[in-house]
């Protein structure tokens, strides 16, 4: 089964409508107003790069597969935690709480749909090679505002 991570998010957390960031321009496709369109923009996005970024390693992946969590941004993240949700809040508006909060939400979503996609009897690879095949669609909504690439020290993501 084929998924799209960031749709499927989008949906199950009924949040507005993602628009794919115009590469010659490097914004939206359409000009979107609104807290809550810049926040799911911004959120859904970076949590996804990170996510995708972390099961990039052996002990990512396996976490990701078989460890439960209710702060996954502290563990896709680690020490650049407070920077990837500081990002996420400046270019929303939002408070750094709540920017947090919403984030953890949308990764233990993403993780959920991980696993519903990858059966726990298959390999760590797996894990990889299903986010891998994620990151293309994850970086067409990326706001490069956000500048994650410099978060998660990874600088094809900005690219």
């Amino acid at each position: 089964m084929s998924i799209n991570l960031i749709k499927a998010i989008q949906q199950n957390g009924s949040y507005p409508e993602l628009k794919k960031i115009d590469p010659n321009v490097q914004h939206a496709e359409e000009n979107n107003v609104g807290q809550d369109i810049d926040f799911s923009q911004a959120a859904i996005a970076a949590v996804l790069a990170g996510l995708y970024k972390y099961s990039q390693s052996d002990e990512g992946a396996a976490e990701i597969l078989n460890a439960d969590s209710n702060v996954w941004v502290d563990k896709i993240f680690e020490a650049d935690k407070i920077a990837a949700v500081e990002k996420v809040a400046t270019y929303s508006n939002v408070s750094h709480i709540n920017a947090d909060a919403e984030m953890n939400s949308i990764a233990t979503e993403a993780v959920k749909l991980v696993r519903e996609n990858v059966a726990t009897n298959e390999k760590i690879k797996n894990v990889k090679s299903f986010l891998l095949s994620q990151r293309t669609d994850i970086l067409l909504y990326l706001p490069p505002e956000l500048n994650m690439g410099q978060v998660l020290h990874d600088n094809t993501i900005d690219d």
